[in-house]
């Protein structure tokens, strides 16, 4: 009985953590709306992307901890509830502040949800196979970003009211993971000390802080490649692979971030570590693809290296994650994914600030080139941390 109850607990803390990052998605299909018809800016779009990174890492950074004190399951419920809080700012955006606030609401409620949704899980993990947790916590969101997408991309495309009814779909389904989550089974008491969890603390167990420096520059080297797809996506559907459909624009973004769940399922089939060097290698190479596509205009070419390159992300991703959090105790997993998460937003909201300034002088292409020169740097730091760890073995990988 007790594994059917943790069972049912890790799905429904899954699909939370899932449909918080599904709502984070649904706008930027309609982002080339609000740029035509609401005259918002490149700069101001990739500002709404940089907001939402502030949000979460701030939500990470002092509440991250939080869960350990008031529990896992009223931290969640606060999560969805600023779900579906930006859910109601959305519905009537016609400009760029709207747009900016709803962001930011979106960007707090994914900080929380990464953190206590993440931990919760963990707890549960015992209820289901091993690689499962890592996949879910690496994936889930990239997950809930490409089916949040792709979703609002069909109903603003074929659906009355493109406006509002993609944002009443996530409305609902932040309804029904807060009956899931309010019927969940708790694993953290309440416990004193919550004032002083939001002071922040960076400090990591032993096993984790070995392994961060490296999984840290996984981390940026990928989700800054997500960050630039969420802020361009739909201009690079309109501008470099002469698409105008609001679907076209779900697929560009959701093509990086879909195949995730394939990598993840990859990387459980062989060790942390070596997911971690196998799929950094192999990003490299396909977003190498994306960039050559992008050059010549060839939007299958495009998808299916994107599409590569999110099977490689999620290898990696999966990978660097298990060499932090394999073995840690419960008390300890929180803050953990409070610094891999912040580690990854401030990845991605840096970079996209960046291309937001540059996006007035610079085109797309040049601006993409940047993210892939990224990618060789980080493949270069994995490959070169393998060599010095493990010589013979590397050149045996390689070859």
């Amino acid at each position: 009985m007790q594994i059917t109850t943790n069972r049912f607990s890790f799905v429904s803390a899954s699909l939370a953590l899932m449909v918080t990052y599904v709502t984070s998605a649904v706008p930027i299909p309609l982002y080339g709306t609000y740029q035509l018809y609401d005259h918002v800016s490149y700069w101001q779009l990739s500002l709404s992307s940089v907001v939402y990174f502030i949000g979460a890492v701030t939500a990470l950074v002092l509440l991250g901890r939080l869960s350990n004190h008031w529990g896992r399951k009223p931290v969640a419920l606060l999560s969805l509830m600023l779900a579906a809080l930006s859910v109601a700012v959305f519905v009537n955006v016609h400009s760029a502040p709207p747009l900016i606030v709803g962001r930011l609401l979106q960007g707090l409620s994914c900080g929380l949800a990464s953190t206590a949704l993440a931990s919760w899980l963990v707890d549960h993990a015992r209820s289901v196979p091993s690689w499962i947790p890592a996949a879910v916590i690496s994936c889930g969101p990239m997950t809930g970003l490409t089916l949040g997408g792709v979703g609002s991309g069909f109903l603003i495309e074929y659906a009355p009211y493109p406006r509002q009814l993609p944002f009443v779909t996530a409305l609902v389904l932040i309804a029904g993971c807060l009956l899931l989550v309010a019927k969940s089974q708790e694993t953290m008491p309440r416990k004193p000390g919550s004032l002083k969890s939001l002071r922040p603390n960076f400090k990591l167990p032993a096993r984790a802080k070995k392994a961060f420096p490296l999984a840290a520059c996984t981390f940026v080297c990928t989700w800054a490649l997500g960050g630039f797809f969420q802020a361009f996506g739909p201009a690079m559907a309109r501008e470099q692979l002469h698409s105008q459909s609001a679907i076209a624009a779900a697929l560009v973004f959701a093509s990086i971030m879909a195949p995730s769940s394939v990598g993840a399922s990859l990387a459980g089939r062989m060790t942390a570590a070596k997911a971690q060097f196998t799929g950094m290698l192999m990003f490299s190479v396909f977003v190498g693809g994306v960039l050559l596509a992008l050059q010549h205009g060839v939007l299958t070419g495009f998808l299916i290296a994107s599409i590569c390159a999110g099977i490689a992300q999620g290898m990696v991703l999966t990978g660097s994650i298990g060499t932090m959090v394999n073995g840690l105790q419960p008390e300890e997993r929180a803050n953990v994914f409070a610094v891999i998460y912040s580690t990854s937003y401030a990845g991605a909201a840096i970079p996209t600030l960046i291309s937001g300034q540059l996006s007035s002088h610079f085109s797309l292409l040049q601006i993409a080139s940047g993210y892939g020169l990224l990618a060789l740097f980080g493949s270069v730091i994995v490959l070169t941390s393998r060599l010095i760890k493990n010589p013979r073995q590397t050149s045996r990988e390689i070859l």
